[in-house]
């Protein structure tokens, strides 16, 4: 049985972010296509999560400290090395500076793969110091995993690497959500009302909330945001205490399914590059909702084909989201017919059996 270490910043129970959802998937999906999955990730309190995560090990090296939102961890450089010797195959989840580092002072030499999840965008001063090191890594590795192919037209970064770079899109497993009781869907039901527009996720400066807040003030539609992060606070002023406007916070798996089979769609207002491809987005194509997404030249356009399963607007601009929700909310014909349309696409590109079988192919072909 080949074996596999995946290698990234951050993992379950610590964080719970779409990285760590993609590794989840794959090291579980892929034990059915015949490959065992191993996690090396850092930790502030290595000890606190348990040695197996579903059906794969996770082994935590002590984070030491965090400059620039790359974690560092001394001792993660030698457990790397002796998982890597035990290892048929390493799966490196980029970006990550550090990694970069160990990878070369580990002097391992075995088959290797990255998956690219993001640009670097927010860090553009440190990037032109990390640019070197990281080019010579990715040249180093012998595939670069792009998860759409309109990222791989779209990053400069790819582009220097295209010989060796392949498509293989995110996917996520519908029996892996709870169907959510009768209790919490009128819970939700008598607190929200039903056919509000959705968004799930990080309060992240990328998620482009602001305008959403803005667009939900322009045409008055009621607007559910579920999430925490930085911009809570920010948010919560722009909404000026409007009703329509509601800011419910993180919700477990089995409410975010609750609230999903209630609204009218889903609202994905991202506005930079550091949202590469947006899970968020399958999982409402996969509960049949039509999408409203950005043109930022990532993953978003290619889960969400506008005038197909739902409507791309440019970013930053309330006005073309507020009308782009007007349209979801007077039409139901065209909504239905979306959601329909945002469903059939789901099952045919983004299934987590259609990745983890893409990943393993590619990982018997560098074996």
């Amino acid at each position: 049985m080949p074996k596999v270490l995946h290698f990234f910043k951050t993992y379950y129970p610590d964080t719970f972010g779409g990285v760590e959802q993609v590794i989840y998937q794959l090291a579980e999906g892929c034990s059915e296509q015949g490959i065992e999955s191993r996690v090396l990730t850092l930790s502030s309190e290595p000890d606190r999560g348990e040695p197996l995560v579903g059906r794969h090990r996770v082994d935590r090296a002590p984070l030491n400290f965090e400059l620039a939102s790359t974690g560092f961890s001394w001792s993660a450089i030698q457990r790397f090395r002796q998982l890597a010797l035990e290892a048929d195959l390493i799966h490196y989840h980029f970006p990550w500076p550090f990694m970069d580092l160990v990878h070369f002072l580990s002097g391992i030499n075995k088959p290797s793969l990255v998956t690219y999840h993001s640009d670097i965008v927010k860090q553009k001063h440190l990037l032109k110091l990390y640019s070197p090191l990281m080019h010579r890594f990715l040249g180093s590795v012998d595939r670069i995993v792009a998860t759409s192919p309109d990222y791989v037209a779209t990053s400069p970064v790819l582009a220097r690497h295209r010989d060796k770079v392949r498509v293989v899109p995110l996917g996520i497993d519908e029996a892996g959500y709870p169907r959510p009781s009768p209790e919490r869907v009128e819970y939700w039901r008598s607190r929200l009302g039903d056919g509000f527009f959705l968004f799930v996720g990080a309060l992240r400066y990328y998620k482009g909330l602001e305008f959403l807040v803005r667009a939900a003030r322009l045409n008055g539609l009621p607007v559910v945001i579920a999430g925490l992060g930085p911009m809570e606070s920010r948010l919560r002023q722009l909404s000026g205490g409007e009703k329509q406007i509601s800011l419910v916070g993180r919700v477990s798996d089995e409410d975010k399914v609750a609230l999903l089979s209630l609204c009218r769609g889903l609202v994905f207002p991202s506005h930079l590059r550091s949202e590469a491809f947006g899970v968020s987005l399958l999982e409402a194509a996969m509960f049949s909702k039509p999408l409203i997404s950005c043109e930022i030249g990532t993953g978003t356009s290619y889960v969400n084909r506008d005038g197909e399963t739902g409507f791309i607007i440019p970013p930053e601009n309330p006005m073309a989201l507020a009308e782009a929700m007007r349209r979801l909310w007077t039409d139901d014909k065209a909504a239905m017919a979306m959601g329909a349309a945002a469903r059939a696409r789901f099952e045919q590109l983004f299934t987590a059996r259609q990745m983890c079988e893409r990943y393993a192919a590619l990982y018997r072909e560098l074996l």
